[in-house]
């Protein structure tokens, strides 16, 4: 017998959201071991330019695994370092553990782990864990919550209704090709703040109503099945650049509400952005 989200009572969703909790420790634990160490190692994937892989990447997924063979055999699981794992439960946890390994590399803190839950419909529970600064971000099963320095807060996205007024972000100035780059663009043009290079900790800073606008591309579902589940129980909007399921496209606009969402969607398009009532 498969189950999705709505078959899961309540003992079942406070399970899952600990063991969500429990995978963030655990990569945590083994992202941290290897950050900022000068012996820190890394190897290009196979492709065009620098796509960065190290140590600390395979040792925080294969303890996410291990975890998950113990607690959830069952279940399937996609990871970005060691693939996809079929389950029979009708679940599958979509765990990146380190997104924004350039960063990681780099000594930043705004790399993340990546962690999140889904049924046939998409992801439901998101974790974005920041181990270094000690934050961590939780969406879904009827919890919108964030934890770190500044003790546990209620997690909402802002009501910033303009263009004028919103904050943007994007990992790569260069982003995506040369029609997605003017895309950008022209909603880039709109905004009043533009910031680069937060990867998937710019999502949880969109939950937490510090930013209005995320938009990229050339993504894989496990770069963005966490942040679409925390941003949504926070009470945004993810989608493509059309409106649509983020998907094979790899783009995503992540909005902080409908009006701003309608706008840079239009823009994207190469259409007028709507004017506010």
């Amino acid at each position: 017998m498969t189950v999705d989200r709505s078959t899961l009572d309540a003992a079942l969703r406070g399970a899952l959201v600990a063991l969500a909790e429990e995978l963030a420790g655990i990569a945590r634990d083994e992202t941290l071991r290897w950050f900022r160490h000068p012996d820190l190692q890394a190897q290009s994937k196979p492709g065009s330019g620098f796509d960065p892989v190290t140590e600390a990447d395979r040792a925080a997924e294969a303890a996410m695994r291990a975890h998950l063979a113990r607690h959830r055999p069952r279940d399937g699981i996609l990871g970005e370092e060691m693939g996809t794992q079929a389950g029979v439960s009708g679940l599958t946890w979509i765990i990146d553990p380190i997104d924004g390994t350039r960063g990681y590399l780099a000594g930043t803190p705004c790399w993340s782990v990546l962690i999140a839950l889904a049924d046939r419909d998409g992801p439901f529970l998101g974790v974005i864990d920041q181990p270094y600064i000690g934050e961590r971000f939780l969406g879904g099963l009827g919890q919108a919550r964030s934890d770190g320095p500044l003790g546990r807060r209620r997690l909402g996205t802002r009501a910033t209704g303009a263009l004028s007024e919103a904050i943007l972000s994007t990992t790569f100035p260069e982003i995506g090709t040369e029609a997605e780059r003017a895309g950008f663009a022209r909603v880039q043009a709109q905004v009043r703040l533009t910031r680069y290079g937060m990867d998937g900790y710019a999502y949880a800073l969109l939950a937490a109503g510090q930013i209005d606008l995320v938009i990229e591309a050339g993504l894989k579902p496990y770069d963005i099945a966490a942040p679409r589940a925390v941003i949504e129980a926070a009470g945004g909007i993810v989608t493509d650049w059309t409106g649509g399921p983020v998907g094979a496209s790899g783009q995503v606009l992540a909005a902080a509400n409908p009006a701003l969402h309608v706008q840079a969607m239009a823009l994207l398009q190469g259409e007028r952005a709507p004017k506010l009532r």
